[in-house]
């Protein structure tokens, strides 16, 4: 009851509070990890939950299931096809290379296993837009920015899941490795995910069946209620098949995605609030000081050096000016898929769970604190009509003729 109450009046803070936030640092996002950090059992103990809970698990699975099928109707192949040369580049060169810095650091600078490296790096990689929305959503930005930005976050988190769950099947060991299980789990999810849009749009086009007006919105979250229940019946892949299903309704029926956008996207927004809002409680001042000094030279390392070196090399002629690709190396949030995918590696049950998830977590924190307070101040940078100091117009204009 205390957590359901905590997250009632921090959406009703965040609601009252979200006009502000869109003009200045301030992060709805950080406010409810914020709270959860303070409301814990490490400060106040107002909320009281571990990772054991079946809530943690249950919340994070419907979350990231909510958050890849909304995703997923962001990206849909025509509009893949239409303008993709960006986005390409981000994910083919930048999201494995960004995967490979990471997973160096982790071995040369905590001694990580290789496959235990491997698996924070595919964990790390995925980047969310929510904590750079100032630049995504602001006009002044340059539109193709703001479109890499938005179709790269909005298909990395469902690219990286493979990724996790291989390298998290390996570091458990030759005994429990049994790929073979893991490649039909997939194959489930994705068939799932595939089938039951395709049929549900289908049907829809029969002369016998026609979705009202009132009731069109609800079409999209039928639908991805369908494709959840029988992921879970038939022990298929839940976010794959999420992810999957999004991009087949945006492939095969654009009117039902227009239609259910809105509404998807509140709802997705909700989970994700409160999903960080159970990660803030997870997380407490001695929980942080766990984190030896090399595991916070890890965190620096991987904010500010593996997604810059690799979208530097993977812009190499692309023609962006100086502003964007900064903005673009940059702006490359540890967000929320990286929460989900690190509580599923604290719940594997590996010998380095506990140490992974610290330096995941590290990640994170950090990574939400920078990303979300300085999406505003780079947005400006691109804004010319803005009050600047004189200082930064200089810096505009050099920027301008490079």
């Amino acid at each position: 009851m205390s957590l359901l109450l905590c997250f009632a009046l921090l959406l009703l803070a965040a609601v009252l509070l979200s006009s502000l936030a869109h003009r200045t640092i301030l992060s709805t996002a950080v406010l409810f990890l914020a709270a959860g950090f303070v409301l814990g059992d490490g400060m106040t103990g107002v909320i009281s939950l571990t990772p054991d809970d079946p809530t943690v698990k249950l919340l994070a699975e419907l979350a990231l299931f909510a958050v890849l099928f909304t995703d997923g109707m962001k990206v849909g192949w025509p509009q893949l096809r239409t303008a993709w040369r960006l986005p390409g580049r981000a994910l083919g060169w930048g999201m494995p290379l960004t995967l490979a810095v990471t997973a160096l650091a982790a071995h040369f600078i905590v001694g990580l296993d290789w496959p235990e490296s491997l698996l924070i790096g595919a964990v790390l990689a995925p980047t969310d837009p929510v904590f750079a929305s100032a630049l995504v959503g602001n006009e002044k930005v340059p539109p193709r920015l703001r479109h890499l930005l938005n179709v790269e976050s909005g298909v990395n988190d469902g690219i990286a899941l493979p990724f996790v769950m291989v390298f998290l099947a390996v570091s458990a060991g030759s005994d429990d490795l049994h790929l073979g299980a893991l490649a039909l789990e997939l194959l489930v999810g994705l068939l799932i995910g595939v089938g039951v849009p395709w049929l549900a749009l289908r049907l829809e086009r029969l002369r016998f069946f026609a979705a009202s007006t009132q009731y069109e919105p609800l079409n999209g979250l039928a639908i991805g209620m369908v494709v959840l229940a029988l992921s879970y019946a038939l022990h298929g892949n839940l976010f794959i098949a999420a992810f999957t299903a999004g991009i087949t309704v945006a492939t095969f029926g654009p009117r039902q995605r227009q239609a259910f956008e809105h509404f998807g996207e509140l709802g997705a927004e909700l989970l994700k609030l409160a999903a960080l809002l159970v990660f803030g409680v997870l997380i407490s001042p001695a929980f942080l000081g766990e984190i030896s000094w090399t595991g916070w030279l890890f965190v620096a390392v991987a904010i500010f050096l593996a997604r810059p070196v690799a979208l530097w090399f993977s812009f190499l002629g692309a023609g962006l000016n100086l502003r964007e690709q900064a903005a673009a190396m940059w702006f490359g949030p540890k967000g929320f898929a990286s929460v989900v995918y690190g509580l599923i590696v604290l719940k594997s049950g590996i010998a380095e769970a506990d140490l992974l998830f610290h330096l995941i977590a590290g990640a994170i924190v950090v990574s939400i604190l920078l990303h979300s307070s300085t999406d505003v101040v780079v947005a400006r940078w691109f804004d010319d009509s803005a009050e600047t100091p004189a200082w930064h117009r200089r810096v505009r204009r050099l920027t301008g003729r490079r």
